[in-house]
């Protein structure tokens, strides 16, 4: 297996690297870097957004964690993803965001918000967010995967964790969004594959597909007591955080700017719903399936006694799918974090670049910076990212538990609200932004850190109320902005 898997990482982190390169040579301008100039087709954007979407952390910790707490009730959160996270964003979202993009030549979610509200100080607050949340965020996926690597190819843990930081960053710094887009789409080839593979061989041990889910079902009644089974409001809390709240994240929103026109929209939209329903079926029913395999004696623990929620899903690959295709998983993990990690530290170092540096333009020279500046910052955001996944500092841990439902709440009433309807003024923007950060911090340490999911999603409904509200009673922007931004 070690043989195997040490190949195979070998062969695609230099494929990554070649990537890179040839990004390189077609990154000329920030919108290059950034948007890869806004010439994507259907596939490839469908693709970088779904494995953008999904990291090492479905697989691993969310397919263990809510496979055996949920049971099967865990694939609704499969289904959410598919047709809600992923279709229906593309069919809601795709256009009026490219368009508006386009309309106010902005590239950054902190940019639309300044110049869809005409608000100056709109634009450093929300990248200051983006900056806070998502940079830890980027540091706890390099964690998971460090640890991963340490387990399975014996690599201590710091190795481990430095190999893929440099890897990440070489492609990501070399190519800019070209080499994320390219890299995600083959990711995404080997992720669809490795997941439709790792199911026929899991269920094939179990008799069957109606085999293994009669067996789950019957299963997990034992294991799991009525009591400490989910309630309706768990599920659907945690539904709705991981399907609706992606529609304010900026990495997700990013792939929309980036499209080459309004007519990949539809193609894409399919693409990217079975590609979603495909992973998010695959890791959630492998978690499920693990109370076919485990009873309460064999399931991973750790030293004291308690599920170890993030081994079950390894654990249950590394006992019954054959050494080649192990291997194969293993660069599946990898593909879907380093996709993840490269559009989380893309759009955090554009918040600086972009969002927060003016002067873009040397004064002397009249040269643009602002391609060696999103180069040299990205660079600095994952040496960041290192030492946030080395030293787990306390507040470092709250920031990486807290980071969905404040950036989700923050962005997704003010800018979900200002592609669609003209009302929306620049005071209910703030109100919105505001009022998503501070009712997840706020909820976070009352409800506890078990429901942040109800957490998250009271912090992403509760600003549409909030903006809805005071844009009926504060003045809207000015007709010319909105003629320019709706037109």
């Amino acid at each position: 297996m070690l043989h195997l898997g040490v190949i195979f990482l070998t062969i695609f982190l230099a494929l990554m690297v070649c990537i890179g390169v040839w990004g390189m040579k077609r990154t000329k301008t920030l919108g290059d870097f950034f948007l890869g100039g806004r010439t994507l087709g259907p596939w490839v954007s469908a693709v970088a957004y779904g494995t953008t979407y999904f990291s090492a952390v479905i697989f691993i910790g969310f397919a263990g964690t809510q496979g055996w707490q949920f049971g099967l009730n865990a694939l609704w959160i499969a289904l959410g993803n598919g047709l809600i996270g992923a279709g229906l964003a593309w069919l809601v979202l795709a256009r009026r965001t490219r368009r508006m993009t386009q309309n106010l030549d902005t590239m950054t979610m902190p940019e639309f918000l300044q110049e869809r509200y005409g608000a100056k100080h709109l634009k450093p607050l929300a990248a200051s967010i983006i900056f806070f949340f998502l940079l830890p965020y980027s540091a706890s996926v390099f964690k998971g995967l460090g640890h991963l690597f340490e387990k399975v190819f014996g690599i201590p843990y710091d190795i481990a964790l430095l190999v893929m930081i440099a890897f990440t960053g070489i492609y990501l710094i070399l190519g800019g969004y070209f080499a994320i887009a390219i890299a995600d789409f083959i990711q995404g080839i080997i992720m669809f594959a490795g997941a439709a593979v790792m199911v026929a061989v899991i269920t094939g041990k179990g008799g069957g597909l109606f085999a293994m889910i009669g067996q789950a079902a019957e299963a997990y009644q034992l294991h799991i007591p009525p009591d400490k089974q989910p309630t309706v409001l768990t599920i659907a809390s945690l539904v709705f955080m991981t399907s609706f709240g992606t529609w304010g994240l900026p990495q997700m929103t990013q792939k929309f700017y980036a499209i080459k026109n309004e007519q990949v929209i539809p193609k894409a939209a399919i693409v990217t719903t079975v590609f979603a329903l495909m992973i998010g079926f695959a890791a959630y029913s492998t978690g499920a399936f693990s109370h076919v395999f485990f009873n309460l004696d064999t399931i991973p623990r750790n030293t004291a006694g308690a599920i170890a929620y993030d081994l079950i899903v390894p654990t249950l690959l590394t006992q019954h799918l054959p050494e080649l295709l192990l291997a194969i998983i293993l660069v599946l993990v990898l593909s879907a974090s380093m996709s993840t990690l490269s559009s989380l530290v893309l759009v955090s170092s554009s918040s600086v670049a972009i969002d927060l540096y003016p002067a873009r333009v040397d004064t002397k020279t009249g040269k643009d910076r602002s391609v060696a500046m999103m180069r040299f910052l990205s660079a600095v955001f994952i040496v960041i990212s290192y030492f946030i996944s080395r030293f787990q500092i306390t507040i470092i841990v709250y920031l990486m538990s807290l980071s969905w439902g404040v950036v989700s709440g923050a962005f997704a009433a003010p800018y979900i609200l200002g592609l669609y309807s003209r009302r929306v003024t620049k005071a209910g923007a703030y109100t919105g932004l505001v009022t998503g950060v501070a009712t997840m911090i706020i909820l976070f340490f009352v409800l506890g850190s078990s429901r942040s999911p109800l957490a998250a999603s009271i912090s992403i409904l509760l600003p549409f109320v909030a903006v809805i509200i005071v844009s009926a009673f504060t003045t809207p922007p000015d007709k010319a902005l909105l003629d320019k931004a709706f037109e």
